[in-house]
């Protein structure tokens, strides 16, 4: 049963370039990054998590900001942000005095292109930080994905790539030599970052065979109505998350979302003492323990888990959606409901999506082509 959004908008800012992605850090900060603007080079925004002002800024970093990440540092009592651009990582401090930092006082520089040429034509997609800090996972244009060490700054790659664009990447929790990723060729691939070796591999365009039958039977055309179900988008990998359970999900630009289940930790069986057996290697990839949605007419580009069987998608329109998973009573079937939907106010086109406690916060561009931050609050109940 649909019911309504149990969040409203807590407040909203605008800025001269689109937001390219956002993230809420450990310390109740949001961080939002942006591209490019006639003479504005790309930029990073820190706000308190109540107020749209900006409490500090890094300005000057010459391309998009296409990825971020907030990290806590204990010693320091502050937070630390990684931040992509071009074919590099970067790492800024927060508690530095200035309130507007740049380029020259990133700590860090990690390039992970392997010479200029590469460089030149091959730039960072996405990254991802894992639990413990220690690691920071990446895809980049070419379809590569890699593995940063933290303390070493030593970067590995997979010995296995993406046909197409490399975008989505998670370590898998409970599984620090595990991740997944997904790109534009449709296909999550799932790695042991040890070995840098292909454990498992889903691929979504052997899924959408039934698309060519559709059109060589019916006479589907541009501009057929959404309700004849029929999509022409490539299932293109545009978000991944993964639940504190093991359970996988991936969003795709035909408006599915796809759920897998092989990997989900399960209660203990009867009479085993309470002790579950894990398994050598994480099996949230097999085809026959995974369930495909329609969820919506448009590129699903937001993914988070807010809890082991509760998930919020967001498509690129702006329209964000609460699912919840569960089996049914008779033959134990997966299914995926809806629990409620909202759409943003002032977004035309979304590009990221976080969630911290009672705090959603979408970013992306506005119908004026500015950028555009709106964070909801959980109604009080």
């Amino acid at each position: 049963m649909t019911v309504t959004s149990p969040y409203s908008l807590h407040w909203k800012l605008e800025t001269p370039s689109q937001i390219s992605c956002l993230s809420f850090g450990p310390s109740g900060h949001l961080v939002a990054g942006s591209g490019k603007f006639f003479w504005r080079d790309g930029s990073v925004r820190l706000y308190h998590t109540d107020s749209p002002m900006v409490s500090k800024a890094i300005r000057g970093l010459e391309s998009e900001v296409v990825a971020l990440a907030i990290v806590p540092r204990h010693e320091a009592n502050d937070d630390d942000v990684w931040v992509a651009i071009e074919h590099k990582v970067l790492l800024f401090r927060f508690d530095s005095p200035k309130m507007i930092l740049a380029l020259s006082d990133a700590v860090e520089t990690l390039r992970l292109g392997e010479n200029e040429e590469e460089e030149a034509l091959n730039e960072v997609s996405h990254f991802h930080v894992n639990h413990n800090k220690t690691k920071l996972a990446y895809t980049m244009d070419s379809g590569v994905v890699g593995i940063v060490d933290i303390s070493t700054k030593m970067s590995s790659r997979m010995k296995v790539k993406h046909a197409n664009i490399g975008w989505a990447v998670k370590f898998i929790p409970d599984r620090p030599s595990e991740i997944l990723s997904g790109g534009y060729d449709c296909a999550l691939l799932h790695f042991d970052v040890v070995q840098g070796s292909l454990l498992s591999r889903l691929d979504f365009s052997e899924f959408s065979l039934s698309l060519i039958e559709c059109l060589l039977t019916t006479n589907y055309t541009a501009t057929s109505p959404p309700e004849s179900g029929v999509s022409l988008s490539p299932p293109f990998v545009l978000s991944t998350a993964v639940s504190s359970t093991g359970i996988a999900a991936a969003g795709l630009a035909d408006g599915r979302v796809w759920i897998g289940i092989g990997g989900e930790k399960r209660p203990a069986a009867p009479g085993s003492g309470g002790k579950q057996k894990r398994s050598r290697k994480w099996e949230g990839l097999k085809e026959n323990e995974g369930l495909s949605v329609k969820v919506a007419e448009g590129p699903v580009v937001g993914l988070v888990f807010v809890g082991p069987d509760k998930l919020i998608s967001c498509t690129l329109l702006g329209s964000v959606t609460h699912h919840q998973l569960s089996r049914t009573n008779t033959d134990g079937a997966l299914e995926l409901t809806t629990t409620w939907t909202r759409k943003t106010q002032a977004l035309a086109k979304v590009n990221a999506i976080s969630v911290a406690g009672d705090r959603i916060a979408i970013g992306g561009i506005g119908t004026n082509e500015k950028g555009i931050v709106e964070v909801w609050k959980a109604n009080d109940v």
